[in-house]
């Protein structure tokens, strides 16, 4: 059986092309005006940054249903690290159009991981180089978004020094994968629905925007820092309430368990 219980692609009502114009188009809008607006508006980076891993998280789920199993958390770290060569690349030799190179960089490498994955591993997998090509783009677009929340500016010697230089490379890497692999973990069965799981895209994608609201504080001020922490917090709420709210529309019984029985009560 698959991982998403069908053993086949997964469906949705949102289809993937839609899914993919608003990661992408989103991702690069929220990237270019968190880059070119004052400092306190670097959040827009954030917002792009959100885009995208829904984009990211909806791709895992389409090609992990075909079975990946303990592949998904795999398939959302190697996005990220086809992400971080693909921005840097792109960031170092594009200059203004930096995240558009790094963004065709990316599908460039999904597409050849995509087709050893099938043709030399033998995963066979239908969708699987669409998949890598998808996955790439939005871990691009992840890393240079949350980038731009920290820094400021997708300008490659300005992210090297206050993303790369101190480690909060790390720190992207993780949170960013956590928003695109986590979501379908979360909720993968043969009852997982499309909205119930990017909801919770939304919600990770909106505490990766809070952490990297605190990252920016040494480097863009308090003000600015504050702003991307409030609007993470505002959309992280919102969307938790709506996961909250398609767990009990797709549960069988919510119910209160109270507090854990103690040892003495078992016996």
């Amino acid at each position: 059986m698959s991982a998403g219980g069908a053993g086949g692609e997964a469906k949705g009502g949102y289809p993937p092309q839609t899914i993919m114009a608003i990661g992408a188009i989103g991702g690069l809008a929220g990237i270019y005006l968190g880059n070119f607006m004052p400092a306190q508006f670097s959040f827009f980076g954030g917002l792009g940054a959100i885009c995208a891993m829904v984009w990211g998280a909806d791709a895992v789920r389409r090609v992990a249903s075909y079975g990946l199993g303990t592949g998904v958390p795999s398939i959302g770290m190697i996005s990220l690290g086809m992400g971080i060569v693909a921005a840097l690349f792109g960031l170092s030799v594009g200059g203004i159009a930096g995240p558009i190179v790094s963004f065709i960089a990316a599908a460039i490498i999904g597409a050849v991981i995509g087709v050893l994955a099938n043709k030399v591993i033998g995963m066979g997998i239908p969708i699987m180089e669409q998949a890598m090509v998808e996955i790439a783009g939005a871990g691009t677009l992840v890393i240079i978004g949350l980038s731009v929340v920290i820094a400021g500016t997708f300008n490659y010697a300005d992210v090297i020094e206050y993303v790369v230089a101190n480690g909060y490379i790390a720190l992207i890497f993780i949170i960013g994968g956590m928003g695109i692999l986590h979501p379908f973990n979360a909720n993968l069965g043969p009852d997982e629905k499309q909205d119930r799981t990017l909801s919770v895209a939304v919600e990770k994608a909106a505490i990766a925007l809070i952490i990297a609201g605190f990252a920016s504080s040494l480097h863009e001020g308090l003000m600015a820092a504050g702003l991307n922490i409030a609007i993470g917090v505002i959309i992280w709420a919102y969307a938790f309430m709506k996961y909250y709210g398609f767990v009990k529309r797709d549960a069988h019984a919510v119910v209160g368990t109270g507090l854990l029985p103690s040892a003495e009560e078992l016996e």
